[in-house]
């Protein structure tokens, strides 16, 4: 099956490049609202399943035992940039559970944001894992880790070694939430190694955006998953910058829409996001793994067409939707635009 063109690339009037991909909106029964292309092929989400993998932090009743902080619990959900703020909040969460930056094993590299790179570069300073994207993810599962060793009268740090691992009683949790989430059964999944190495499973698009649409409602989760579903869209909502960046899509949006939208990008061009008034979730995928570009046109495109919007809010996701393209004369040489693939 060739998936449809969701998005165009335009030069000079003509269209320079195109990018094919699948989408999938459906309710949390199950039911499609919408389904382009091929929806039950297994993708693998990478972070665009942040939240769910999150939703045992706030279960357990670690989150509380910690006192996290909107702030902490929208960066366990992130994929953040790595400037200061981000650092830090990811060590206060670590701190409070009684642990050190050592704990997390997330890998190293350099923030993403170019002026955090150059400014921790200036300072004669390297990267540690603090400042990995998916620090706050890490420091969430370690909190969570931290509260089971306490629970079972162990010590936290030997606990908690190799926490990476599929069969760490902490992935084993995540994993279930994420299996009872998306109503998948991973044991049968494709499973490979995420860029922060823990595990990461073949889901089918239409299971994905299942999911998003029960953490957006609470329907379909255990009662404990549903109330955890809702803090950590409240956290989110609170603050945005914590579950990206300055800039970011995901932080920009959420900042103008609030709870109306929780949406969370994945490597290689996935993007998923829960419509909670609308009782919807989305998931989406670009062929080309198009993450910067393609996949961020496509989600404003989606959510402009669905959500009940006031004309700010429409002209301000029409901006998301099309972009203009600049060369480095900040010249217009072009636009990036979302086809007509979602009715309004």
């Amino acid at each position: 099956m060739n998936n449809p063109i969701l998005v165009q690339a335009w030069r000079g009037g003509a269209v320079e490049s195109f990018h094919r991909g699948a989408v999938a909106v459906v309710d949390a029964r199950g039911a499609v609202r919408l389904s382009l292309g091929d929806v039950d092929r297994p993708i693998f989400p990478r972070s665009a399943v942040k939240a769910l993998q999150a939703l045992p932090l706030v279960s357990s009743g670690a989150a509380e035992r910690w006192g996290l902080t909107d702030a902490e619990l929208a960066q366990a959900c992130a994929s953040h940039s790595g400037e200061p703020l981000h650092v830090a909040t990811s060590a206060a969460m670590l701190a409070k559970a009684g642990l050190t930056p050592d704990a997390l094993e997330c890998g190293t590299h350099w923030p993403s944001l170019d002026t955090a790179t150059r400014a921790l570069a200036a300072s004669g300073q390297s990267p540690n894992a603090l400042h990995n994207n998916c620090s706050g993810k890490h420091a969430g599962f370690c909190c969570l880790g931290a509260w089971m060793a306490r629970v079972q009268g162990q010590e936290a740090a030997g606990f908690l070694r190799g926490y990476i691992e599929p069969e760490h009683p902490v992935m084993r949790e995540i994993t279930a939430a994420l299996e009872t989430a998306t109503g998948t059964r991973l044991a049968d999944a494709p499973r490979g190694t995420d860029g922060c190495s823990i595990p990461t499973f073949g889901i089918p698009l239409r299971a994905l955006a299942q999911a998003f649409a029960r953490f957006g409602t609470g329907q379909g989760l255990s009662p404990e998953h549903a109330r955890a579903a809702q803090r950590l869209r409240q956290a989110v909502a609170a603050a945005p910058f914590h579950v990206a960046g300055t800039g970011r899509f995901d932080t920009r949006v959420m900042e103008r829409l609030g709870e109306r939208l929780f949406c969370k990008v994945g490597a290689e061009g996935v993007y998923c996001a829960a419509l909670p008034e609308l009782g919807l979730g989305v998931a989406i995928k670009m062929d080309d793994g198009n993450t910067a570009r393609a996949v961020e046109v496509a989600m404003a495109a989606v959510a402009r067409a669905l959500l009940p919007l006031d004309d700010a809010d429409h002209a301000f996701l029409d901006g998301l939707a099309s972009v203009t393209l600049k060369n480095w004369n900040g010249r217009e040489v072009g636009q990036l635009a979302a086809t007509d693939f979602v009715p309004g």
